[in-house]
């Protein structure tokens, strides 16, 4: 059986889940990226307190798509914080306020959402669902070049 967009009806409900598993690791990631925003202190207040919200906008962003690319599939997206905290490997931070601290927490979080992105980019692309492996990409992309940056950062 096939989905109103072409799909295999299993593959399209897999791809699902794994994308739900990405927004909550996003959800809890945009969380902990707004704390960062709001509590930052230091020397450094100025320049990281743009640099968070210009990170926290964007990463709104990607969780409003990969829910729209649930529902695009067929299924219900993930819609309570019970859910994020739940299914999240991205662990949620508090009081954290020293700027090398919030970037190092940065780092790890993108490593985790790089794997779980590269292993939907490699089940879309083996499932010919190109709306997928495309926000997979560009994901992967965006965020190799933060990780670098930030990683620079922190040298």
């Amino acid at each position: 059986m096939r989905t109103r967009i072409g799909l295999q009806a299993d593959n399209a409900k897999e791809l699902s889940g794994l994308l739900n598993d990405l927004l909550a690791n996003l959800q809890i990631f945009y969380m902990n990226v707004r704390g960062f925003h709001w509590n930052i202190k230091g020397d450094k207040f100025f320049e990281l307190h743009l640099k968070f919200e210009e990170l926290y906008n964007d990463v709104l962003l990607k969780i409003d798509e990969v829910a729209e690319r649930v529902l695009t599939l067929g299924s219900t997206p993930y819609h309570s914080f019970s859910n994020y905290i739940t299914y999240s490997d991205i662990k949620e931070i508090g009081n954290v306020n020293e700027g090398n601290e919030c970037l190092a927490s940065i780092v790890d979080s993108f490593e985790i959402l790089l794997k779980k992105e590269r292993i939907l980019l490699e089940k879309a692309g083996s499932y010919s669902d190109e709306g997928t492996s495309s926000l997979m990409s560009d994901y992967i992309r965006e965020q190799e070049k933060l990780v670098w940056m930030y990683s620079a950062y922190l040298s």
